[in-house]
């Protein structure tokens, strides 16, 4: 229903499309907010129509429990859509927080692909994304099952539970080397 709403929209406004923005690390809220703001009050409505900061329910061990967690998809990225003048233009590019547009050539743009935006912006309950989760802490031992190091011990060093992602000392011709594995490669010993 709502796709259906968005493709006549789009198809009585040829002009309206997906753009991105590229923002300061951790404002993506904040030009968001800033954003929507300014359009409001400059009565820019139709003009600037959706902004949106990508987020993914992610499934997260604490204390033993799942957890599911918001966690943005473009971390410094912001989605926005809009037909593009120089009034628009001029004010998303002055927005506090924003740097620029993503894939511009000198002044003008370039929209996301319409796959793009339907990958992007699929549905709530599609954007679930599992990390594995392995619980292991540095010193510990794991065996590696796949990539370069398979069937080999390794010795934690760090732990990226954001990633995904451990670093951990493998013996190999007599000498030490790190190896940065993802937690489907390891498993505990």
């Amino acid at each position: 229903m709502e796709e259906e709403r968005q493709e006549t929209e789009e198809k009585q406004n040829p002009e309206k499309h997906w753009y991105v923005i590229h923002t300061y690390s951790g404002y993506e809220n904040k030009v968001k907010a800033n954003l929507e703001r300014k359009v409001r009050s400059m009565g820019l409505d139709n003009k600037i129509f959706n902004v949106i900061v990508p987020l993914e329910d992610d499934v997260e061990m604490q204390n033993g429990r799942k957890k599911i967690v918001k966690r943005k998809v473009f971390p410094g990225y912001v989605l926005v859509q809009m037909i593009v003048d120089d009034q628009s233009w001029y004010v998303v590019r002055n927005t506090p927080g924003v740097t620029g547009f993503v894939g511009s050539v000198s002044t003008q743009p370039i929209p996301l692909t319409e796959e793009e935006v339907n990958h992007i912006l699929r549905p709530e309950g599609e954007n679930i994304r599992r990390r594995p989760m392995l619980d292991v802490q540095p010193g510990q031992q794991v065996l590696i099952n796949s990539g370069a190091f398979e069937s080999l011990p390794a010795t934690v060093a760090e732990v990226d539970r954001e990633r995904g992602k451990l670093k951990a000392v493998v013996e190999m011709f007599g000498r030490e080397t790190v190896a940065e594995l993802d937690f489907e490669q390891v498993e505990k010993i």
